[in-house]
């Protein structure tokens, strides 16, 4: 009889829990997801796809995998918006010459673009290591 009412407390207990694919994990403004009916506190990473992640997948490098890549995407929709900033940093995984050449250039444009990738750089590597 015990078992019985011990079971039955364990299922209804599950049951308070919530179910179903769709109620399991909601993300919400804060650092905070609700998971089967309890508010979490966790840590949160933001994962995104774009030139960046594409080329850092692409660019056959050992350390690159979908986690970190969307974050060093993630990253670079923060602070290099425009997306031509972002195609010209997605470039430097295919010819890491490139960004050297940029780095150099007297053009003013490209001044500018280096600070605002040094930028972006030391802020991707502040929140994606580890990854």
């Amino acid at each position: 009889m015990i078992r019985i009412f011990i079971a039955g407390a364990m299922l209804a207990t599950l049951a308070a829990c919530g179910g179903g694919s769709k109620s399991r994990v909601q993300s919400t403004h804060s650092n905070t997801t609700r998971y089967a009916g309890l508010n979490v506190s966790v840590e949160r990473q933001a994962f995104a796809s774009g030139p960046i992640s594409a080329a850092c997948m692409g660019g056959g490098r050992k350390a690159a995998n979908t986690r970190l890549c969307g974050c060093v995407q993630a990253v670079a929709n923060q602070t290099l918006r425009s997306s031509t900033d972002q195609r010209l940093a997605a470039s430097f995984f295919a010819d890491p010459h490139q960004a050297q050449v940029i780095r150099q250039s007297d053009n003013p444009n490209h001044e500018a673009f280096w600070q605002r990738y040094k930028g972006f750089s030391a802020q991707a590597e502040r929140s994606c290591s580890g990854l």
